[in-house]
């Protein structure tokens, strides 16, 4: 198949080098920025994936018309907040029947829209129907290097999913399909913001006891929210659920997680990501979880405590307090 990748962070240069070594036709679009050229001239992206050269079906270009010129597949993937500036770029170069499939992470500021409600909203006047997600546990770096790794799509309707799943299944990369969109990209959005909080526990010098109470109830604030928004509850225990959720918190190659780390030690956080080549998508998602708060009502402790401490200022460790101090209630008490 003839497949567009749109984005060439690591994750997206992951991607494109895995349906590569599928076999299909790839062309990975690349946002001209300083040091991109680099990318196109040596075939490998030594910015956000030094390592790993581009075989001779992935083609890296600038160029939005080239890249899109009859793709069966586009996956869209740029972060969350620059989508708007994107897609315009790409839309007239949009043919019905195209398949998008989004595998970014994160909920756009204000509008407070899911990555594919900005697809839709942009792809539906030019006839694209099909537009679906692919989430999970699944770092860029290890999915380059072809460690076994299992993640989810889902579109709505599941014949579709179907297709993906065997467009990008190979012996080191298994999908699973589902048809829960809503609840698998508030899945992916808000275990960002979750591992922020992992990251300021392990700053902080605190141990396994309080990261893995933390994941817990990480998990429930998802669950809260995703199920109020109409997600599937067995989304939640999958592997775009916990499954992605561990993996952020836990493991040394998350971005958000290192974020949340500095800011234990007492970091800022300009100073910190002035200091990052790649983004850390929790940082903004934490601002939409606090406006999805405030306009749901719904209770969400340690991504509101995230917020507090990213953009009021609040100490880490204060943030902790005021977490195991407050009112007692029942584990069984979702909502």
């Amino acid at each position: 198949m003839k497949i567009a990748v749109i984005g060439a962070g690591s994750w997206g240069t992951a991607l494109a080098l895995l349906l590569a070594d599928v076999g299909h036709e790839v062309r990975l679009w690349v946002f001209e920025e300083p040091g991109s050229n680099d990318i196109l001239v040596k075939s490998e992206n030594v910015i956000y994936l030094p390592g790993f050269s581009f075989p001779n079906n992935l083609t890296p270009s600038h160029d939005m018309a080239a890249c899109m010129d009859e793709a069966e597949i586009v996956l869209t993937v740029v972060p969350t907040q620059v989508y708007r500036h994107v897609l315009p770029n790409l839309v007239p170069h949009v043919k019905p029947g195209m398949i998008f499939l989004s595998a970014s992470k994160g909920i756009e500021n204000n509008t407070l829209k899911r990555v594919t409600e900005i697809l839709h909203e942009f792809l539906a006047p030019a006839g694209v129907r099909q537009i679906g997600v692919i989430s999970g546990p699944s770092f860029a770096k290890e999915v380059a290097k072809k460690y076994p790794t299992a993640v989810t799509v889902a579109f709505e309707d599941e014949t579709m999913a179907k297709e993906i799943q065997h467009a990008f299944a190979c012996e080191y990369f298994r999908l699973y399909r589902h048809t829960d969109l809503v609840g698998i990209e508030f899945c992916g959005a808000l275990k960002n913001v979750i591992a922020l909080a992992s990251g300021m526990v392990e700053g902080l010098g605190y141990g396994l006891n309080t990261r893995a109470a933390l994941i817990n109830r990480g998990l429930v604030e998802i669950m809260r929210m995703g199920l109020v928004l109409g997600g599937d509850p067995t989304t939640f225990s999958g592997l775009a659920g916990m499954g992605d959720l561990v993996l952020t918190c836990t493991g040394t190659l998350s971005r958000n997680l290192t974020v949340g780390r500095e800011l234990g030690k007492g970091r800022n956080i300009d100073e910190i990501i002035s200091s990052m080549k790649m983004v850390a998508e929790g940082v903004k998602t934490a601002i939409s979880v606090k406006q999805l708060v405030e306009k749901m009502g719904i209770e969400m402790p340690i991504s509101e405590k995230v917020y507090e401490i990213i953009y009021d200022g609040k100490a880490p460790a204060d943030g902790v307090v005021e977490l195991m101090t407050r009112s007692l209630k029942s584990e069984k008490e979702i909502f």
